[in-house]
């Protein structure tokens, strides 16, 4: 979206087939987490692509050469509880990563988030921070979230979806215009009950069986 240049789109062949899985009813909760940890790999490759590198020189068997690292630590920080379901995808790409956790739900009459649980790694200004929430629908959860990141000192903070939707999107930009969002698909609405429409569904009980 051109209104949005921190929000980037992943629209590749492979991300759009991960997201057909999941947005069909007929997906079976084994089925909808392989997916949605298959999709996951794909969209935190694209959130690492802007993280700053640092030369160092190795030995390979033949030479000694220059190649390139992530210039600093990373963290990985699920949204609970379907944030959970790209956590394995996102460690299997970043295995030294370190992870902290985020709890909040949504208020069903209010539909703003209350926060019930927060486990963060201390000198959270030294990672580069990479939040993990399939669905940006309200975008009051991920708000709050950015917000308890930055009073704890994270400064580099990139957020990954599956699925997000224009209001999310138009409040966390807003909000917070220094952030990074990575999503596989923009949906245009919600309907009476803040769901994404045409969405998948709750991602969350999608993933464990909880229907």
């Amino acid at each position: 979206m051109s209104d949005h240049p921190n929000l980037h789109v992943v629209d590749l062949p492979l991300s759009r087939h991960k997201l057909s899985v999941l947005r069909d009813e007929r997906t079976r909760h084994r089925e909808f987490r392989q997916a949605m940890h298959e999709l996951a790999l794909i969209l935190v490759a694209e959130a690492t692509r802007r993280m700053p590198t640092s030369t160092v020189k190795v030995h390979t068997p033949l030479a000694e050469t220059e190649v390139e690292e992530i210039s600093g630590p990373i963290c990985l920080v699920p949204v609970l509880r379907a944030g959970l379901g790209m956590l394995e995808g996102a460690l299997a790409l970043l295995p030294e990563a370190t992870v902290g956790f985020m709890g909040l739900f949504r208020d069903e009459r209010t539909a703003e988030p209350v926060e019930y649980y927060v486990n963060l790694p201390r000198n959270l200004k030294d990672y580069f921070v990479v939040v993990l929430d399939p669905m940006l629908a309200t975008g009051g959860s991920l708000s709050a979230t950015l917000a308890k990141l930055k009073e704890e000192g994270a400064v580099w903070i990139s957020c990954v979806h599956a699925v997000a939707a224009v209001p999310g999107i138009e409040r966390v930009t807003r909000e917070h215009p220094d952030v990074s969002f990575y999503t596989a698909a923009v949906d245009p609405g919600l309907d009476e009950r803040a769901f994404i429409v045409p969405g998948l569904g709750d991602a969350g009980d999608r993933l464990y069986g909880t229907l």
